[in-house]
């Protein structure tokens, strides 16, 4: 591994320099890159004197110095249960667990200085990279499906990004953003092809790590739907193993709406890769309604390896989440509910466990 980072594919090894001439994935097979590049112990006695904020963890990150920061991470951890808290990743500067991965896309870009930043999202992760470039000062726009959550589609032009409405599906719109990736100039600040997002997602377990005093908890459950919160579970926790600052690997559980469940339906299949073709409908759960996630084989391996599994909530459950949420105080946004729906009657037995909650529900309101 090296200390300078390099664009790596998974599947073929092709490496390329980070830079400005970068392809947005892999020329030689089109998916999206990792990231070559080795990290450092992360010294838990010091971290009492550094800055209130994600970038904390500099030892971890493959950026350091920010100018673009909003003070994003150092979300709260409290309780729901005798076993099971919740981390409010609902209070990032944007209302989403997403400021964690956009702010390193945007410090990257505003390095590169590209002519545009181009992202497509259902919504959370464009806001993010919108408001990140705001702060950079980079022009930025914005591609995400016509049925977006308006308040969502509001916050994104309140941040000063053009937005592009697609007709049709996440995939529709992921197709046009990438058409217009291709252009000289452009930045694709894409969270699920472009690595930088997974080293900023990760931090939510090193937040984890610290809160526990240099442990986690023996179940890390997760929302999946392109997965990078949980790809930037895994690489934190593998950081963390590496390293010898936790005895062990805690399992990793994935939550999707039973109406997408593309990841769970070749998991409890015993397959390495997507089915050829899993039944969708629609659901409350926006943020993971993606049927043909690009890094599935990672995300597949990553829960297998963990010893993990894979859960997958209805529509009922969503609702009877978000209900029960704000009544404990925290108004959720359906999609950032569907871990607690998961765990809440008791899946995980005894074990300890946290869940994330991801989304304010000011972005969507009650679900009906």
């Amino acid at each position: 591994m090296t200390t300078t980072p390099r664009y790596r594919c998974p599947v073929d090894s092709e490496t390329v320099a980070v830079d400005a001439s970068a392809p947005w994935c892999c020329p030689r097979c089109g998916g999206p890159w990792d990231l070559e590049w080795a990290t450092a112990p992360v010294p838990l006695n010091s971290l009492r004197t550094r800055v209130n904020s994600l970038w904390r963890y500099e030892e971890a990150l493959p950026l350091s110095a920010p100018t673009v920061s909003l003070g994003e991470g150092r979300t709260p951890l409290v309780a729901l249960t005798a076993t099971v808290s919740a981390k409010l990743d609902f209070l990032m500067p944007t209302l989403s667990f997403k400021d964690r991965g956009a702010v390193m896309l945007a410090e990257l870009a505003r390095r590169l200085a590209p002519r545009r930043v181009i992202a497509d999202s259902s919504g959370n992760a464009g806001t993010a990279v919108a408001a990140y470039c705001a702060r950079a000062g980079l022009p930025c726009s914005v591609y995400v499906p016509g049925a977006t959550s308006p308040k969502k589609i509001e916050q994104i032009r309140a941040h000063g990004a053009d937005l592009e409405l697609v007709e049709g599906d996440r995939e529709a719109t992921a197709r046009a953003a990438r058409k217009a990736a291709d252009r000289p100039g452009v930045f694709y600040a894409s969270h699920v092809h472009n690595p930088y997002f997974l080293h900023g997602t990760k931090t939510y377990v090193y937040e984890l790590w610290e809160e526990h005093g240099g442990s986690l908890p023996e179940v890390i459950v997760v929302p999946v739907g392109n997965g990078t919160l949980l790809l930037g579970a895994s690489l934190a926790i593998e950081e963390l193993y590496a390293h010898g600052l936790i005895p062990e690997r805690p399992a990793l559980y994935a939550v999707q709406a039973a109406a997408v469940s593309p990841l769970a339906a070749a998991f409890h299949a015993g397959a390495a890769d997507l089915l050829p073709e899993t039944p969708t409908a629609p659901t409350l759960a926006e943020g993971i309604a993606i049927p043909r996630p690009p890094r599935a084989r990672q995300i597949l391996a990553a829960v297998r390896a963990s010893g993990g599994s894979f859960l997958t909530v209805t529509e009922d459950e969503i609702r009877e989440a978000q209900r029960d949420l704000a009544a404990r105080g925290l108004f959720v946004e359906s999609t950032g509910v569907a871990c607690w729906a998961a765990v809440r009657a008791g899946a995980l037995g005894d074990r300890t466990a946290v869940v994330p909650l991801c989304g304010a529900g000011a972005k969507t309101g009650m679900a009906r």
